[in-house]
Parts: structure tokens; sequence; C-alpha cells
């Protein structure tokens, strides 16, 4: 417990001083929040002329119009988080990184995390596989050994099932930040086959993942318990609102989910993202991928042999047309 809060109060350190980068994301997210705010608006609008209307064929376009700018937004929503939210995101990473490491803050620190992500990663596509494939293998390997009915050597009572089920959902919740630590680690690393960085940085995961594991749970019960309380004050804001027509109502809770959004996201997740990156490379300094570790791993997650494979052939991060397939021979990690 003493190592997690100390490695709590250098992140918390970390993050302060990257500022810069958490108002960026912060300002990013209350534009977007905006427009969605606006066209979210609109399409309630549509939804209540169509419940309460006079009925007929234009309604029914109504409604058709209602459901396609619904799927519009979900799916350009998507695109902008894939390709420049992301990109912004783990530039944030790079510098995480670097502080961590070197102990010291880069000038112009927004230009040099965006710089790393190009010179690495070379594309936003080459970026997003390599997360996706992490998130897989850590996904799998989390669900292998992180269940608690195999950590706690006692039979556990009937009344504390809930609990145990809720604590392993948090476990999958917690692969959306671990996989960041993973993308730290190969900014750190700096290695030309990139698939074999994010194959040492998860076999030391692997290493440290009790710790790691450990301090990410403690943070997401502490959104959960946050969301909570948010909600929680939320009660006299709806009393409120209750007075408005129904039109500005619904509008007033979109802006007010809004504002809750931009907080969580441009706000208390990089501050999550910065305390499990911090834990995990202060963690793994001691420890140096080994065979043994690897074997262990692929027995536990097929997708981790093929990150095994793929660092193996050097593979660019964008070339995943080919399938390897049967099980793959785990080599010798070089130096």
């Amino acid at each position: 417990m003493g190592a997690m809060v100390l490695h709590f109060k250098e992140a918390t350190s970390v993050y302060r001083k990257t500022l810069p980068y958490v108002l960026l994301q912060f300002g990013i997210g209350v534009v977007f929040a905006l427009f969605g705010i606006v066209y979210l608006s609109l399409v309630a609008w549509l939804g209540a002329r169509f419940l309460w209307g006079d009925g007929g064929t234009s309604l029914l376009i109504v409604a058709l119009v209602m459901l396609i700018a619904l799927a519009s937004f979900a799916y350009v929503w998507r695109l902008i988080q894939k390709y420049a939210l992301y990109m912004v995101k783990t530039g944030h990473i790079a510098v995480i990184a670097h502080i961590v490491t070197e102990d010291e803050v880069p000038e112009n620190q927004i230009k040099y995390g965006m710089t790393q992500v190009g010179e690495y990663f070379k594309s936003a596509s080459g970026l997003w596989v390599a997360s996706e494939v992490i998130d897989a293998v850590l996904k799998q390997f989390n669900r292998a050994v992180a269940r608690l009915e195999k950590m706690i050597p006692v039979p556990i009572p009937q009344q504390l099932q809930t609990l145990v089920t809720i604590v392993q959902k948090s476990i999958v919740l917690a692969v959306r930040y671990l996989d960041n630590a993973i993308i730290a680690y190969m900014f750190v690393d700096r290695d030309e086959n990139r698939w074999k960085s994010a194959r040492d940085g998860l076999v030391l995961y692997a290493k440290t993942w009790k710790m790691v594991l450990g301090s990410t749970l403690v943070i997401v019960v502490g959104m959960y318990i946050l969301s909570f309380v948010l909600l929680s004050l939320l009660a006299p804001v709806s009393v409120a609102l209750d007075f408005l027509p129904t039109s500005l109502e619904m509008i007033s809770w979109l802006l007010v989910g809004g504002m809750v959004a931009v907080v969580h996201t441009g706000v208390v997740k990089p501050w999550v993202k910065t305390v499990v990156i911090t834990t995990f490379l202060i963690e793994q300094r001691d420890e140096t991928p080994d065979s043994e570790t690897m074997v262990w791993i692929a027995e536990r997650s097929e997708k981790f042999r093929e990150v095994v494979t793929k660092a193996e052939n050097n593979d660019p991060l964008g070339d995943e047309q080919s399938e390897t397939g049967g099980r793959t021979e785990v080599p010798e990690p070089t130096s």
C-alpha cells in the first residue's frame, strides 16, 4: 500500500507538469461537447415533433432523419476518436513517459508529443492497430490470471458475490488504461522493431501486473464512487429543470450531461492514465523480459502469440492482413 501511495504522489506531480496537454484535451472536449449538444438538441427536437405531432408521412420522414442523424453522429465521433483525439492522447502518453524516465519536462511539450507519435508510429492507423492488439492481449491475460476466485484461497460467501462481480468487471474496464502503459513503454524502449517493443512491454506487465492492476483497480473503483457522487449532486438540478418546457428540459439535460462528460474525459481520465503509466514505468525498471514469462503469457493469450510472430518477422504495424495459425514457437527475447 505504501508503494501505491508513492506512485499516486509521483503521478500527481507528473500530471501537473503535463497540464498543457490536459488543458488541450479539455478544450477539445468542450468544443466537441458543444457541437454534440447542438446536434443532439436538433435530434431531440425532431423526436419531440415525432412524438407529439399529428401523425402522417411527414412525421415518418422525421423519424427516419432522426435515426440517421444519431447513427451519423456516432460514426463521426468514432472516427474523430480513432484518428484525431487518439493522436493527441498518445502525444500526452509520450510526454508522460519522457518525464517519468528523464525527470524533465520537454520544451513545447505538445509539439514534442505529437512529433514522437508521428516518428515512432508513422500513422494514426499504425498506432490504432498496435493499441487494438495490445488491448486484446491484456484482456486475455487478465481474464486468465486476475480472477478473484483463484486469488482468494478461501470460499467466497454468497453475500459477497455481487461485490466480486463488480470488481471483476472493473478489471475488464482497467484494460482501457493498461494499454496506455504498454504504449508508454514503447516510447521509452524506442526499438525500431515496434512489435518487439510491444511484446517486451507486455512481458514486463506480466511480471508487475499485481501492483499495476491493483493501482488501476483502486482508481477505477474511485471513478465509480465519483460518478455516484456527481449523480447525487445532479438531483437538485433535475428538480429545477422539471419546471421548464419539455423541449428546453431535454436540451438542459444534454448540456448538463455534456459538462459531466467533458470533466470526466478531459480532467479525470488523463489523471487516471498518468497514474497507470507512472506506476508501470517505475515498477518495470528492475525487470527484464525473459523467455519463461513469455511462454507463460503465450499459454494464456492466443493474441500474444501473434505479437511474438510479428516481432520475430519485424512486421510493420499497419500490416494486419496476414493471419497466423496454430501454435507459435515463442523465441528467446533479444537484448
